[in-house]
């Protein structure tokens, strides 16, 4: 399209969002937002076909100012807290959605190859898990307490231990993409592997219902988080490797900000799931059988509606 065409298709438009902005024309929120959506399309296309035009800086500062006043006026309906997690947060992850689906598939590949390797090599357990841990386990087994091991030390303690763990794989996870998103592949290689492994060394020693109604008590949010941390790395790596219109460096300050929000959502599931393994995995087998499924299948609908399907839904409201 010919640059005079451009501005004349788009010309209307700017001059109403120019009204919006000076608050001569009144808008809801959503409708501002999706006006600010259009600026930063039209921003890009300048960016890319008329890069030397006057059009690029006049859109560029339109652009700011629409920022402000979007943000401005959530300010000013949401709160901060609410709007990062049910608008920020679900917009990105659907903007990134190829990523997040990239990293589910690398996870579950190397848990197929996990399988496999595991009930091809009676060795390989011990490779993965440790001689200590398989040792140790196989006695629990013997003795009819197959996840003793979780049972250790105070529930306090063993919370704030698992907490900080867990969140130091995660910021592994996604500190890792700035090796061009190898090193979140890397990762997520590992824990696919080391899952399946644990799974099929249970089964292997017939305790696989206790460790599917114990472990993934917290294991499901724990798990999910990983994956989703390890999309964040790719988010980085994406950024840096395929910076389009953008310049390398502003691409990959724009990849690992609005990553690192995407990796700031996983927190309170990472932080739940410390909770649970602390003080209700060590409890599964004086439970009902049915409530441990209960709380499985709670934790996974409620992970997999917010990481999966909810960004769909903001997405649509936002008429994206």
């Amino acid at each position: 399209m010919r640059e005079i065409a451009f501005i004349k298709q788009n010309k209307e438009k700017w001059l109403e969002f120019e009204e919006v902005i000076s608050n001569k024309i009144k808008k809801t929120p959503d409708e501002i937002a999706h006006l600010h959506i259009q600026i930063m399309n039209d921003l890009s296309y300048a960016q890319s076909f008329y890069p030397k035009s006057n059009v690029v800086p006049y859109l560029n500062k339109l652009a700011k100012s629409s920022y402000s006043k979007i943000y401005h006026t959530k300010k000013q309906t949401k709160n901060t807290l609410i709007s990062f997690f049910l608008d920020t947060v679900p917009l990105l992850l659907y903007k990134y959605k190829k990523y997040m689906y990239i990293s589910f598939i690398v996870f579950f590949a190397f848990f197929f190859i996990g399988l496999l390797s595991t009930f091809n090599d009676e060795n390989f357990a011990r490779q993965i898990l440790s001689n200590d841990y398989v040792d140790q386990t196989l006695e629990n087994i013997e003795s009819g307490d197959a996840l003793a091991i979780y049972k250790g030390g105070s529930t306090w303690g063993s919370f704030i231990g698992i907490f900080n763990n867990n969140l130091k794989v995660g910021l592994n996870m996604f500190l890792s993409g700035l090796f061009i998103g190898i090193g979140s592949g890397y990762y997520i290689m590992v824990n696919g592997i080391m899952v399946a492994v644990f799974q099929a060394f249970f089964y292997q020693h017939n305790s696989l219902v206790d460790s599917l109604l114990g472990i993934w008590i917290h294991g499901t949010y724990e798990i999910f988080a990983m994956i989703i941390e390890a999309g964040c790395g790719y988010i980085i790596g994406a950024s840096i490797l395929f910076p389009g219109a953008l310049k390398r460096f502003e691409s990959f300050k724009k990849g690992l900000r609005e990553s690192f929000f995407i990796f700031l959502s996983t927190i309170p599931f990472t932080f739940v799931a410390a909770f649970l393994e602390g003080y209700v995995t060590r409890h599964y087998n004086k439970m009902p059988a049915f409530v441990c499924v209960f709380i499985i299948l709670f934790c996974l609908i409620t992970i997999s509606y917010y990481y999966l399907i909810f960004p769909y839904k903001v997405a649509k409201r936002h008429n994206l």
